[in-house]
């Protein structure tokens, strides 16, 4: 009896946890901005401290998750980076499972300006009413000025996003290559694939025991 067809033509490469873990903060963060537009701002607090909780367990899942989750999977010294780019003008594609060295510059230097935001948050206040769980540990001159840095910070969440769908349509509409359907389903057609490749699982207890503590963590700090 012959193998199971989907199977032979698509490759699990990204795990639940990391899955969620993305469009978790995608939610998050259109909540975050809305929140802080229309002036919910208790609404805004949790979901900032939801997304801090998040953004501690990748740290944490980067170090001891599952093969393409971890840093060390896609982190790249800046001259195979830089290589990686000067190669996507020409025909030859090299195959990466997870992210390539520019996807895994972007996913590193979105989760960095996401946590400087979200720990900025918790220093801020909005001129009225409104104090982060941790504004009073400052001076109410710091605060307002961590404020500003609070705002400069959404502006450069903003530029990367733009950049990473930009990033996303070209590797679409050129490349011929689909980042979102992974992201979603977890699997990759196996011609995008390198040759043998399996992904190494770590069982989703362990992501939610992690998960877990992270939130613990933020509420100890922050409640």
């Amino acid at each position: 009896m012959s193998a199971d067809p989907e199977k032979q033509e698509h490759v699990q490469v990204w795990d639940a946890p990391v899955r969620l873990f993305h469009w978790a903060v995608v939610i998050l963060m259109l909540v975050s901005w809305l929140s802080a537009d229309q002036g919910y701002m208790r609404v805004h607090l949790w979901s900032g401290l939801t997304l801090l909780a998040l953004l501690v367990f990748r740290l944490v899942w980067g170090v001891i998750g599952s093969s393409t989750a971890r840093f060390g999977d896609f982190l790249y010294p800046p001259r195979k980076v830089l290589a990686y780019l000067r190669s996507l003008a020409g025909a030859n594609k090299t195959l990466f499972a997870g992210h390539n060295p520019a996807g895994g510059l972007m996913v590193v230097g979105l989760i960095a300006v996401l946590l400087l935001q979200a720990l900025t948050g918790l220093f801020s206040n909005d001129g009225l009413r409104f104090h982060g769980p941790l504004a009073l540990l400052v001076s109410e001159e710091t605060s307002t000025g961590i404020t500003g840095l609070h705002g400069m910070i959404f502006n450069i969440i903003l530029a990367l996003v733009w950049l990473h769908v930009v990033a996303v349509g070209f590797y679409l509409f050129v490349k011929g290559d689909n980042l979102i359907f992974p992201m979603l389903t977890g699997k990759k057609k196996r011609a995008h694939v390198p040759e043998g490749w399996t992904i190494k699982l770590v069982h989703p207890l362990i992501a939610l025991l992690v998960l877990i503590a992270a939130a613990g963590l933020v509420f100890w700090l922050t409640v």
